[in-house]
């Protein structure tokens, strides 16, 4: 591992991953996707694994080819707007410090998920919610390509060498690494292959990422 402290001087951004790296949505993933399931007669289990490996039309075609994949995606989106709407939600421990205490207009939010979606499970768990959110409908092109990254970047008025990821994915990793950012990953047991730092919570990373802000944390290749 090598260190070196980041020259202050240009402003620093931080874009988050939200499911998994701010909101802990793991439950409700998989009870949408049982009850999805349940819908078309297949095994729960069965659907939820290949759902974690794959994007929802490739899900579909892995388990249901033989049904329309616009009607299993309606399906899937009803039961996720339901389960924003009822379900219960956790931010991660210091999710609510952390962004409380970034300096406004210095970070966004880049989820594969919808806006309106992220909106209420912030309303639900009391997460304060950007200036900048780049969602699933604001991109062609979702993680791993980097353009959600980008966009984000670009909104914010970022060169992408100024910007801090924070994930807990493969694919969001990869995205923000082919953008050309920092990547810090938060939430899992081992490093995400590629990533600069790893945090086993983003709890640990707290203190880290606002320092990130203003130019006084410390670069760590691991």
């Amino acid at each position: 591992m090598t260190t070196e402290l980041t020259p202050p001087g240009s402003a620093k951004y931080v874009l988050f991953d939200v499911d998994g790296t701010l909101i802990d949505a793991v439950a409700n993933q998989r009870r949408v996707w049982e009850m999805w399931a349940a819908r078309y007669g297949l095994d729960p289990a069965a659907v939820y694994q290949v759902a974690l490996r794959t994007r929802p039309m490739e899900t579909f075609a892995a388990v249901a080819p033989k049904r329309d994949p616009r009607e299993c995606l309606a399906a899937l989106h009803e039961l996720e707007d339901e389960d924003v709407r009822s379900g219960v939600y956790d931010a991660f421990d210091g999710a609510s410090e952390l962004l409380s205490g970034l300096p406004s207009g210095c970070w966004a939010l880049v989820t594969s998920n919808y806006e309106h979606r992220v909106r209420g499970r912030f309303a639900r768990t009391g997460l304060p919610v950007p200036g900048v959110l780049v969602d699933a409908a604001a991109v062609a092109e979702g993680k791993p390509s980097p353009v959600p990254y980008l966009l984000a970047a670009e909104r914010l008025g970022a060169k992408p060498d100024d910007c801090l990821v924070i994930e807990d994915a493969p694919s969001g990793v990869e995205s923000g690494l082919r953008a050309g950012m920092t990547v810090w990953g938060v939430n899992t047991p081992a490093p995400v292959d590629g990533v600069h730092r790893h945090f086993a919570s983003l709890r640990e990373a707290v203190p880290d990422i606002l320092a990130f802000t203003t130019g006084s944390h410390q670069d760590s290749t691991v």
